[in-house]
């Protein structure tokens, strides 16, 4: 039988290139702490290898251990439609959302874990897995490493109770685990939890510096008028993302400045049944608006065109009503545009509200901050000033590699 889990290829990256953005001293603790651990096995395991912050960052990071000196994997676990829907479920639920999966469900997703633990290599110094997907595979073959590490990029919060009773085994059985925020870790945690915000790459295409001209080049491929004011939110689309919140943010915007236009942008992920479904949704609240554009990766919207509407957005929006941390708000805010986030999850460790961006809570709230950056472009320029520095000093991925390396330090030696 051919492996199930697949093998993601990377390309190849160096940490060198990040040290005039980072600070020679960053970049030498990185290497110091990685010195000891050169050769050891790494596997990293998650649900997708597109669409989605998880994939993102592997991207970045597994290259990035690689060039330190660890013989690093990354392989993504088979499903199929029947195991996606159930874990799409459970995401939600984790969130806060009333349904739990049924009986049926849970019985698909542990079925679809054992059929992956299976079929996962031996022989890892540390074994890293991502997210309640595949969260069952250490309970069911622990002998496959010598450390186990469970990383959850969700808002565990306030979880649908039933949800978190049932994982919480599975969870609990990982000698240490990673959490965006300590507001995450849900009680039945009793120990080796880590606490460690994620973080973007600088130097990814969806990233890097665009001038001006070529940020308005691409924007205008996709139908924007570069010379009217746009506001922009790049998203999945999500319920918890609200991007029907953020028309009706645009909306009270366009009563006092009929010009304005709106961007929402997302990708959509292979794990996530639901995003066509609330794509149309999206479509349909949008009522035929032709100063609303709604783009996805199926029309060509890739990294450098994420990158262009961000850098030619006048104002930038992240409305969301939950959020485990929010990738996309670092991306905005590294591009030092002013910007405008949901006060919730992860948003406020990277916005500080009027000081490098504002935060809000609902559409009447998110359209008078829009407003006021569109009147006053001064301020939006002063916020994108101190919002980039923040990013610099707290969000970016050679702070992530050196986080990692101290806890599988502590992992192999505990």
């Amino acid at each position: 039988m051919p492996a199930v889990l697949q093998p993601v290829a990377v390309p190849q990256k160096s940490l060198s290139d990040y040290t005039h953005i980072c600070g020679r001293e960053l970049i030498e603790e990185v290497r110091q702490l990685a010195e000891p651990l050169k050769g050891q096995r790494v596997m990293h395991v998650s649900a997708t290898a597109f669409g989605g912050g998880v994939s993102e960052i592997l991207y970045t990071l597994v290259p990035l251990m690689r060039d330190v000196g660890l013989q690093c994997e990354w392989q993504v676990i088979y499903g199929r439609e029947e195991f996606f829907n159930a874990t799409k479920l459970m995401h939600n639920a984790l969130q806060g959302s009333p349904q739990d999966l049924d009986e049926e469900q849970w019985r698909t997703w542990r079925r679809y874990n054992e059929m992956n633990a299976r079929e996962l290599p031996c022989g890892w110094d540390v074994c890293l897995v991502h997210d309640p997907q595949p969260a069952a595979l250490h309970s069911l073959v622990p002998e496959k490493a010598r450390g186990w590490l469970w990383r959850c990029h969700i808002d565990l919060s306030a979880p649908n109770p039933e949800t978190i009773e049932r994982l919480a085994p599975y969870m609990t059985s990982y000698p240490a685990s990673v959490f965006h925020m300590a507001d995450y870790v849900p009680s039945q945690m009793d120990g080796g939890v880590n606490i460690v915000p994620p973080a973007i790459d600088p130097l990814a295409p969806k990233n890097m510096a665009l001038s001006p001209e070529d940020a308005s080049y691409v924007c205008a491929q996709f139908g924007i008028d570069v010379d009217r004011p746009l506001l922009c939110q790049v998203s999945r689309f999500d319920p918890w993302k609200d991007p029907l919140g953020v028309i009706d943010a645009y909306r009270i915007v366009k009563e006092k400045l009929p010009e304005v236009q709106l961007a929402l942008v997302g990708s959509m992920a292979s794990d996530d049944p639901e995003g066509w479904d609330y794509f149309n949704a999206t479509i349909a609240h949008a009522d035929g608006d032709p100063d609303v554009h709604i783009l996805n990766n199926f029309n060509n919207v890739g990294a450098i065109e994420v990158n262009a509407f961000q850098s030619h957005a006048d104002v930038l929006i992240q409305k969301s009503t939950r959020e485990g941390f929010g990738l996309t708000v670092a991306e905005a805010i590294w591009k030092a545009r002013p910007f405008i986030g949901g006060a919730v999850g992860g948003i406020p460790l990277q916005v500080q509200d009027g000081l490098t961006g504002f935060l809000v809570d609902s559409p009447e709230l998110c359209a008078s901050r829009s407003l006021e950056l569109l009147a006053d472009p001064e301020l939006g320029r002063t916020l994108g000033r101190r919002g980039k520095e923040h990013v610099r000093a707290n969000f970016l991925m050679p702070r992530y590699l050196r986080d990692y390396l101290r806890i599988f330090t502590e992992l192999l030696e505990g």
